[in-house]
């Protein structure tokens, strides 16, 4: 409009619809709408960017958190095992710990010796048992662990072996010997 007003031309529609919309429409509209729509996704993309930082920090706190939570239960509750389950076939024997009295390597399984003079056979090795039994089960020679509450006495010949209250010797090892005694006294 500047232009046909600057050179005095007369203004026309014709003028207007053969050169001047033509013009705007495939030269310089495009240009504005890639340049304007450039814009739109570079702010949209910023504004996520914002808003996805704004997420990081939320859940980078909310790990912490969860984090120190984690450590506060887990020096409160104690993981020990307080059951064994032991499959007998197709049904499984749910034996509380305190009912053991010791417990015996053969082969890849172990013997579960129980108070009232049962004995059932696990699949497991007694190092993942150890580790999960409560610390009175104590590893006195590298084919056992004993339920030292079952313990009546300890003898220190030259082979040592605990005497349990069922009246049942069980050897120790000379490098277990030191770690009984004091875990007894």
């Amino acid at each position: 409009m500047l232009q046909i007003f600057q050179n005095g031309v007369d203004f026309s529609f014709t003028l207007l619809s053969n050169e001047y919309i033509p013009f705007y429409l495939f030269q310089k509209a495009p240009i504005y709408i890639l340049g304007y729509s450039a814009i739109a996704i570079i702010l949209h993309f910023y504004i996520t960017n914002e808003q996805l930082q704004i997420e990081v920090q939320h859940l980078s706190e909310l790990k912490d958190n969860n984090l120190n939570l984690y450590n506060q239960l887990k020096s409160e509750v104690n993981d020990k095992a307080t059951i064994l389950n032991i499959k007998i076939g197709n049904k499984r024997k749910i034996i509380p710990v305190e009912e053991i009295f010791w417990i015996e390597a053969d082969d890849y399984c172990v013997k579960v010796h129980l108070n009232n003079s049962k004995t059932y056979t696990m699949r497991s090795s007694l190092k993942a048992l150890e580790a999960k039994l409560p610390i009175h089960f104590l590893r006195v020679h590298r084919k056992a662990i004993v339920n030292m509450k079952t313990a009546k006495e300890l003898t220190s010949a030259k082979s040592p072996f605990l005497i349990l209250k069922n009246d049942h010797k069980i050897q120790v090892s000379k490098s277990n010997f030191n770690r009984v005694k004091t875990f007894i006294s």
